[in-house]
């Protein structure tokens, strides 16, 4: 049996979709916050349980019986270290067989500004004894769908990262890494570094938006103090504005530019090519 959690969200409701593909139904159980938003696996046959990071008696119910667990990394930024540490800890509780992490790249060596909380995380899983897989995580192409809007609206965009480059992937393709783990065999102990085949920057990012839309996009690359000012202006939060620069400068230092073969090795295929993912968030001319 394999247990998802974060299974009615953005990456877990691929991984269900992609295991339902490979498994029947009934080993496959989805661990959600909020059952009542998984109703419409349960009706496919899917076993939904209630898991709550910040109650740990309620994921040592839900990881019960599991053969396999994968620890979608929690999205509460400042949050994620307690909430995965409840997560390891009810597994051992739970006997789970093999834990499967959604990490980030090259998180224990990476000075990229996610990078401490998931180092932290894979501490304590090694720290943990459980037999486990790390799926360490590049860049979604999707976490620029609202720049792709934006542009797709006005003709431009800014940030602040220089020529660096992007080594990412659909989220779907990390999905699908996911799934081969957890439906697969032989991959116990291993660390992934999943990427896309091929590394982008802002201004290739500008040029697919304009393929894709039939108009002229332009990047603007500005110095981190005044892309701070004009997200700002744009009415972003402190917290999101000091993130979101942080990352152009870790783009900019080259942090997440690295390519590898592992995603497409592991997913039989080429990784989704981020011209693929603009066209479908920017839609038809």
């Amino acid at each position: 049996m394999i247990v998802v959690t974060g299974a009615t969200g953005h990456l877990g409701k691929l991984v269900v979709e992609g295991l339902l593909e490979k498994l029947p139904a009934d080993q496959v159980v989805a661990a959600v916050r909020t059952p009542e938003k998984a109703a419409a696996l349960a009706e496919r046959g899917v076993e939904v349980r209630r898991a709550d990071y910040t109650d740990p008696e309620s994921l040592v119910t839900a990881f019960k019986g599991a053969d396999k667990l994968l620890l979608v990394s929690s999205s509460e930024v400042g949050q994620r270290v307690a909430q995965h540490q409840a997560v390891i800890e009810a597994a051992k509780r739970a006997g789970v067989g093999h834990l499967v992490y959604t990490s980030a790249s090259k998180a224990t060596t990476s000075k990229l500004a996610v990078a401490p909380e998931h180092k932290a995380t894979e501490e304590l899983i090694e720290a943990s004894g459980l037999t486990a897989t790390i799926l360490r995580n590049n860049w979604y192409h999707e976490n620029y769908a609202e720049t792709i809007k934006q542009a797709a609206g006005t003709g431009s965009f800014v940030g602040s990262a220089g020529d660096g480059r992007i080594a990412g992937a659909a989220r779907a393709d990390y999905a699908a890494a996911a799934v081969a783990v957890l439906a697969g065999e032989g991959h116990e102990g291993r660390i992934y570094e999943l990427t896309g085949d091929t590394a982008y920057s802002y201004a290739d990012l500008a040029a697919e938006i304009a393929k894709a839309t039939g108009r002229e996009i332009t990047y603007a690359d500005l110095p981190a103090d005044e892309h701070a000012k004009v997200l700002a202006q744009a009415g972003l939060p402190e917290p999101l504005i000091g993130f979101l620069v942080a990352i152009d400068g870790d783009i900019k230092d080259g942090l997440l530019a690295e390519t590898t073969d592992d995603l497409r090795t592991l997913i039989g295929r080429p990784a989704t090519p981020v011209g693929v993912t603009v066209a479908e968030v920017a839609g038809p001319r």
